[in-house]
């Protein structure tokens, strides 16, 4: 698999399934340690809150509604956007079982924002719960957090936002 990422496709398997339009959020605290929960369905597996954009659907207005869906909350101000929407390829073994085997990967725009909330806002209880757990972790953290095939992808925001880190 390549591990180039970008906007333009990863080849993985020779699959010529399209990317799931997504954005993802990377929500800093006041410390600037980033937002990650603990996966249901992947026990040690953490991330940042993600999710797909909607049919007519403006990618910002999809994060501001995936966020509350996926932590329930919306006490956030907007800081940053990616520069380009990023890309990744589902493993060979995921492919045909997510998304109803309708996409090979998702292509995401990311968008950074600042929690402005208390920390009682957080509620994964939410309608469809897809965490387990919360914490605010440092960045640099990250790639290390997240399933091997994302790994690159969240490198890719560390080279893109970790100025923010040190902010």
């Amino acid at each position: 698999m390549s591990s180039a990422i970008s906007g333009s496709s990863i080849t993985s398997g020779g699959t010529d399934l399209p990317y799931r339009p997504c954005v993802g959020i990377m929500l800093l605290d006041k410390r600037n340690y980033v937002f990650v929960a603990e996966r249901i369905d992947t026990p040690g597996a953490w991330q940042m809150p993600q999710g797909g954009i909607d049919k007519g659907e403006e990618p910002l207005a999809a994060a501001w509604r995936e966020l509350e869906e996926e932590i329930g909350t919306r006490h956030a101000e907007l800081i940053a956007e990616s520069q380009q929407w990023l890309t990744y390829d589902l493993p060979a073994n995921l492919r045909g079982k997510v998304w109803k085997g309708k996409y090979r990967g998702q292509k995401q725009k990311w968008y950074v924002l600042r929690f402005t909330g208390q920390e009682s806002d957080i509620n994964l209880n939410t309608a469809h719960p897809e965490f387990a757990a919360w914490k605010w972790s440092p960045m640099a953290d990250l790639p290390r957090m997240i399933v091997p095939f994302k790994q690159a992808l969240y490198q890719t925001l560390l080279d893109e936002f970790g100025y923010l880190a040190s902010l």
